[in-house]
């Protein structure tokens, strides 16, 4: 809920900002209702550690700084978890409190990773999204026989490019041998 709030409280005082009007103007020309579920989101900010409400400002630093482009991928990623079932909320903001847990490094390879997903033509994405549910269905045993596979395919793998240097290596010592011969 506090996640929802910080998110609302952003977006809240983010679109407004743009405006040309004063934010009196603004919110005395919305609808009762309207400004009663903003008094009320108000009280319940303002009923919020010193500390949380910092974050909220910082938060919208952050996205008032953001480009334009940025600003919306924020904006409908916003309106996305909105239309999503109180479950499946709890499910990301537990996600991502698991991600705010990892170090940096894990977190900018994550991140990495996501991007090359988000970047992958349709089919690929396609592939690596089943792959991952496969991964997520799995027990942990079988988790681990798939890692131990993959050791292995890469440890054979890099042997087969060893073998290859060596003998592209040993050609070339051949050719020099018969130049100077």
């Amino acid at each position: 809920m506090k996640r929802t709030l910080l998110i609302v409280a952003v977006l809240f005082c983010a679109a407004p900002a743009r405006a040309q009007q004063s934010a009196e103007d603004r919110f005395r020309s919305l609808p009762a209702e309207k400004q009663e579920e903003l008094r009320r989101r108000f009280r319940e900010l303002q009923s919020l550690p010193p500390a949380e409400r910092a974050e909220l400002r910082r938060n919208l630093e952050r996205l008032d700084a953001m480009p334009p482009a940025d600003r919306r991928a924020v904006l409908e990623n916003y309106r996305r978890f909105e239309q999503m079932t109180p479950e499946e909320r709890q499910q990301i903001l537990q996600r991502w409190k698991e991600f705010r847990s990892l170090p940096p490094e894990k977190r900018a390879d994550l991140r990495q990773q996501l991007r090359r997903i988000m970047d992958a033509d349709p089919a690929e994405r396609r592939q690596l999204l089943d792959n991952m549910g496969r991964w997520e269905r799995m027990t942990p045993e079988q988790r681990e026989e798939m890692r131990q596979r993959f050791r292995e395919r890469r440890e054979q793998r890099r042997q087969e490019r060893q073998e290859r240097r060596q003998e592209r290596q040993e050609r070339r010592q051949e050719r020099r041998q018969d130049r100077r011969g």
